[in-house]
């Protein structure tokens, strides 16, 4: 097992990497994004609901079910009423997968790419293409602006995506695990894995309309870090384990803690969003976790939060107390897997 990461490291990485920010683009023509009340020409809604049902968030089943992107409209349509927007590259990165097999993921053809910001291992998600450059292979490196393919609206699903509604689905994430293969194979032999470590389980999105915007607005002042340290907190999660790879993966999400410098790393404290991304690290030693016996704890809870963001169904109230659902079990077993 390597060492867990101290402090001091963290301090270091934090300098090198704060002048490796790298800004998105807008992965398709479309920018009535950045148009005021364009948000109508911009978001694909879901037959009978308004645009707002093509953001990212707890926007879909009247607020019950996740949606881990943004669904970005068609600009451009052939005779045949198909849409032809070409579809690009947000950021410089590498190829990680490509599925070129639409009946194997209701995201239909997809391309995800990965890149290496501030320290933070992201990815990006292209999804429901019509086509994918032929000859756009894993390991390539792209960059920003490059073109992957063309929009369209593929899918394994039983009702295909309705023409007019044709769009982009699009994810800023973060990858959960390197060993998500493994782990699959291990928690969830039953369910089948066609895309091994690339399972949508994977990734932890973020809101890309927020990044888009906040990004927009700060122009090179924008820190993608920034942005997931003030992401509003959902809970915090004590783990009981000095080293996993998620935090060896995002070293500058780690906080400093003195008391660690002296006695070591024992456990991390997690401050999630509602979508279960780490935003923030806190180590903590030994002395720090003796009152702890469980080697997950729930430490605390936003029920501000809960209330608004709670579609992940990730806590639960017994006896008036929160507690963790199975799913949120799961969830961080991922992440320390």
């Amino acid at each position: 097992m390597r060492s867990p990461p101290c402090p001091a490291v963290c301090l270091l990485l934090l300098i090198s990497f704060a002048a490796s920010a790298q800004p998105f683009q807008l992965p398709t023509p479309n920018r009535s994004l950045f148009e005021a009340g364009g948000e109508d020409k911009y978001f694909a809604p879901t037959p009978g609901k308004t645009w707002l049902a093509g953001t990212f968030g707890c926007v879909r089943s009247d607020g019950h079910q996740l949606h881990e992107g943004i669904d970005i409209l068609w600009t451009q349509r052939d005779k045949k009423g198909e849409p032809t927007d070409p579809v690009s590259a947000a950021a410089e990165g590498t190829v990680a997968y490509i599925n070129r097999k639409a009946g194997l993921s209701n995201y239909g053809n997809y391309v995800i790419l990965r890149h290496r910001i501030e320290g933070l291992d992201v990815c990006t998600l292209y999804a429901h293409l019509a086509s994918i450059r032929d000859d756009l292979q894993n390991g390539d490196k792209v960059k920003a602006g490059e073109r992957l393919g063309v929009m369209g609206r593929t899918t394994n699903t039983k009702t295909r995506i309705a023409a007019e509604r044709a769009h982009l689905h699009f994810e800023i994430a973060l990858v959960a695990n390197g060993r998500y293969a493994a782990w699959h194979e291990s928690a969830l032999k039953d369910l089948r894995n066609d895309h091994g470590n690339w399972n949508g389980r994977n990734l932890l999105g973020l809101d890309p309309r927020a990044v888009l915007l906040r990004q927009r607005a700060e122009g090179d002042k924008f820190s993608l870090l920034r942005f997931m340290q003030a992401q509003v907190e959902l809970c915090r999660v004590l783990v009981k384990q000095p080293d996993f790879t998620y935090v060896r993966e995002h070293l500058p999400l780690v906080r400093a803690n003195p008391t660690t410098v002296k006695e070591g790393i024992a456990a991390y404290e997690l401050v999630l969003n509602f979508n279960g991304v780490p935003c923030q690290i806190i180590p903590r030693a030994p002395s720090e976790v003796k009152g702890y016996s469980a080697r997950i704890h729930l430490l605390s809870v936003n029920d501000a939060e809960q209330k608004k963001n709670g579609c992940r169904k990730f806590l639960t109230s017994k006896a008036g107390k929160w507690a963790l659902t199975p799913d949120a079990l799961q969830h961080i077993e991922l992440l320390t897997y």
